[in-house]
């Protein structure tokens, strides 16, 4: 894939982003309606206020809220600590139960990114409400990873054409054989994060002159893959990797297969 094929695919993403961006105002404030999901397949809305000469931008309570409801508590210190890394990951806070960030007008863009992936990250990552689930599954990646001496960066960040920063579980150094790579662990694949993660890939090979692999390790354990989403990663070069089948990539995640 060329650039000039990365950069068409770049701007089909943002033409159909501008499209689905829906705007209602409020009294006060304005709530923006974007075309990615939740796990109920409900648009994912945060609302935007000014606040003394800023914005803040907030889920107003519901992404937790609608997990608790769920069964899903956040009440040990494990759960606690992982929600914070994520949140921090992606530069936002948890204000009692809204996932919220403070920014400049002209650091707006960027910062309503993050905050719309910071949300799919706590969808994605407490998908947990089932008994059997006894981990975080990129914790499990990470020790993974570890278990098999294979060299990674946690939390990896690239800049991508559109200008944005986009955020990876893990970064895996070039080798001899293989170029620089990112890892991104996927508890729940759906077509959002298929999309969003196939978004970011292409946005960033889109001003690269050196080649970048990517790699999905896709949990499952719990529920099967979707071969659709699977298929679309493929489509946009990026490999899925089945956690069933992990040891059969250990080669390929130290760049030697």
């Amino acid at each position: 894939m060329n650039r000039t094929e990365c950069q068409r695919l770049v701007d089909e993403y943002i033409r159909w982003l501008k499209e689905e961006l829906k705007v209602t105002e409020l009294d006060g404030s304005c709530q923006i309606s974007t075309p990615f999901l939740d796990r109920h397949n409900d648009a994912i809305e945060i609302f935007v206020e000014k606040k003394d000469g800023s914005l803040r931008l907030t889920d107003d309570g519901y992404t937790i809220r609608d997990l608790r409801a769920s069964g899903m508590e956040f009440t040990t210190e494990k759960r606690k600590a992982h929600l914070q890394a994520v949140l921090n990951g992606f530069g936002v806070r948890l204000e009692s139960d809204e996932i919220c960030v403070v920014v400049p007008s002209e650091g707006f863009p960027q910062k309503k990114h993050n905050l719309v992936q910071a949300i799919l990250a706590v969808n994605d990552m407490f998908v947990m409400a089932e008994e059997h689930v006894l981990s975080l599954f990129k914790e499990d990646v990470a020790l993974f990873l570890e278990s098999q001496r294979i060299p990674a960066f946690s939390d990896f960040k690239l800049s991508g054409k559109s200008g944005f920063d986009h955020k990876f579980d893990f970064g895996l150094p070039r080798t001899i054989e293989k170029p620089q790579r990112i890892l991104q662990a996927i508890n729940n694949l759906t077509k959002d994060n298929a999309t969003s993660l196939a978004f970011a890939v292409a946005d960033i090979r889109a001003i690269r002159t050196d080649p970048l692999g990517a790699f999905a390790m896709v949990n499952d354990t719990v529920r099967l893959a979707n071969e659709e989403y699977l298929s679309a990663l493929r489509a946009y070069e990026i490999q899925p990797l089945l956690w069933s089948h992990r040891q059969d990539v250990i080669s390929m995640l130290n760049g030697r297969g």
